[in-house]
């Protein structure tokens, strides 16, 4: 007995000492179900939807509206006859037009030869159906209120200085729009934009642009130094415009300024804008037209001293200025005239610009 107890124990020792683990148990006992434990993971974060921005509303676009040149005109980089001419288009040349300047007096073309495949052509040599809808290019650059561009009034000398004795380094035209630079002490001349000047630039008599808020633009000497914006105190005001007599452009009723067609499948009105005067310069103009309906249906706006009359060649009807659009009985299929004169005047000159309209329909 004593010997199995040794070596129970002995059996024993040598479990514990080689690391084994000893489990005991009654018999009597139940096998314990197995505890499970399920590991529960934090939920995954929903990924919120990316915010995808909307799509940005499609640029306006104008269709282009058709013209056709009533007359050979050039073709100019910028809505001025300062600006460099790009090209000629000839007579009843098919146009795309597709902006203009704020004044109405210049369409934006399509001309692939240009810059960025456009250009500018004076509206008065284009005939359209209808008064274009077309954007103004330029925004409110072309505004007279934003002090940095100016539209001239009449025709006038650009001179390399500010002051009359200066060298003229070519001329402007009315309704031409010119970018401003600066101006003189007294604001009597300011600096423009001027290719054909030396740098670039030339400088206008002020009594004959539109160009308000002036006051903010640099003063520069006659040396070209920018001195500063402040209108000295004690400097005389700014002269009167003093009229310059409208210049001759060589038409009559053999040669008119312009001969135009219209038709109901082709332009069916037209504008011309000129200019003249009494007793000195250009008293007359003369603008041709054919139509194949017997009445036309015409009107005058007059800028200046308001001292015109129209006359159609063979009807007897005569047209004041700011008449409106009045009827006017024509021949059919035959070129017809309308003569535009400047009352006489024997004292003062008397100087005026008007725009001829002429439609094929009220």
């Amino acid at each position: 007995m004593l010997l199995k107890l040794t070596r129970s124990f002995l059996l024993l020792t040598i479990l514990i000492s080689t690391g084994c683990s000893v489990s005991i148990q009654s018999e009597s006992t139940a096998t314990a179900a197995p505890v499970i434990i399920t590991a529960t993971l934090p939920p995954a974060p929903t990924p919120r939807p990316s915010e995808t921005p909307l799509p940005l509303p499609p640029t306006p676009t104008t269709a282009p509206v058709e013209g056709t040149a009533s007359t050979q005109i050039n073709v100019r980089a910028e809505p001025s006859t300062a600006g460099d001419v790009l090209g000629v288009i000839p007579a009843n040349t098919k146009l795309q037009i597709i902006g203009k300047d704020a004044g109405e007096n210049w369409w934006q073309i399509s001309y692939p030869t240009g810059m960025d495949g456009k250009g500018w052509v004076a509206a008065k040599y284009v005939t359209t159906a209808g008064k274009p809808d077309v954007p103004v290019i330029g925004g409110g650059g072309a505004n007279p209120g934003n002090g940095n561009v100016a539209i001239i009034q009449q025709k006038l000398n650009v001179r390399s200085g500010p002051g009359a004795g200066f060298d003229s380094l070519g001329t402007l035209n009315a309704q031409d729009v010119v970018n401003l630079i600066g101006k003189d002490a007294n604001g009597a001349w300011l600096q423009i934009e001027f290719t054909a000047g030396p740098d670039g630039k030339g400088w206008i008599n002020s009594a004959f642009a539109q160009a308000k808020g002036a006051e903010n633009l640099p003063i520069i000497t006659e040396a070209g130094l920018m001195v500063g914006t402040e209108t000295p105190t004690g400097i005389p005001p700014t002269p009167t415009a003093t009229l310059i007599p409208a210049p001759q452009d060589g038409d009559s009723a053999e040669n008119p300024a312009v001969d135009v067609l219209l038709s109901a499948t082709g332009s069916k009105s037209f504008q011309y804008s000129g200019d003249v005067s009494s007793p000195e310069g250009d008293a007359e103009d003369w603008v041709a037209f054919t139509t194949d309906g017997d009445v036309v249906y015409a009107g005058i706006e007059c800028i200046g001293n308001d001292s015109i009359r129209v006359e159609f060649s063979g009807t007897g009807t005569v047209l004041e200025c700011n008449q409106p659009l009045t009827a006017v009985r024509i021949t059919a299929d035959t070129r017809n005239l309308a003569h535009i004169l400047a009352n006489p005047s024997s004292g003062q000159l008397r100087y005026t610009r008007y725009i001829l309209t002429v439609r094929s329909s009220p």
